[in-house]
């Protein structure tokens, strides 16, 4: 059985990026690489690290205007990522302009509410909700876009997936009971994120800042 864990390789090394992946390849189903090694490595780096057999989400969080966010997408297609990221509050046309311009085997997932914001950062940015009520809001608005899925918090994927039960549920900010939350306000530990209706968890820190990455993996994977 494939593994739900993506490693997140935030890292803008190419090398440090491949070291940590060659340890933890076994213990993982797939890599999460992000704004960090992208601006690094671009698409060359995606491809040399998509050449180690793992597949990628390629978390960018596109958010612009729909044309100029099919072109990105499209400016992606040959890189075929096996999870791409949009910003579900870019609206309903530039989600399905991403869809649309997407490789067929690729999901395009919406981000709902980022980890690291909370009621008081939603009210500072101008958004009355709370988180709650704004992933239900947006992921009810991914549903209706036709697009795979959507990511939140492990707080907010049961609601989530109660509104979209065929729907693809990316978790973030997951943490072993006990673990450091670092820069996420909204945090859950792996089981109960699976319990609750995540398709796949995003780890970072917890494997990749581990003083010994693989053994980090496998004790993760083994409360799943």
């Amino acid at each position: 059985m494939t593994s739900p864990i993506y490693v997140a390789i935030d890292t803008p090394d190419i090398e440090q990026a491949k070291a940590i992946t060659q340890k933890v390849r076994n213990h993982v189903g797939g890599l999460k690489l992000g704004l960090e090694f992208f601006a690094a490595n671009g698409r060359a780096g995606v491809r040399e690290m998509a050449m180690l057999g793992l597949p990628i989400f390629l978390d960018l969080k596109l958010h612009d205007i729909p044309n100029t966010v099919a072109k990105a997408v499209q400016a992606l297609y040959q890189l075929d990522p096996a999870i791409l990221t949009v910003h579900a509050a870019g609206g309903r046309a530039m989600l399905e302009d991403a869809k649309a311009s997407a490789p067929v085997g690729t999901k395009i997932v919406a981000v709902t509410v980022l980890t690291s914001l909370d009621g008081n950062d939603l009210k500072a940015i101008g958004v009355a909700s709370d988180p709650h009520a704004q992933v239900e809001r947006l992921t009810a608005l991914a549903r209706e876009a036709g697009i795979d899925g959507v990511v939140c918090s492990g707080n907010e994927v049961a609601v989530a997936r109660k509104l979209w039960p065929e729907g693809f549920f990316v978790v973030p900010g997951v943490r072993l009971a006990g673990g450091e939350i670092g820069d996420q306000k909204r945090v859950m530990t792996p089981r109960a994120a699976l319990d609750a209706g995540a398709s796949i968890l995003v780890i970072g820190r917890p494997i990749t800042k581990a003083e010994d990455p693989d053994a980090a993996a496998r004790a993760i994977g083994a409360t799943l």
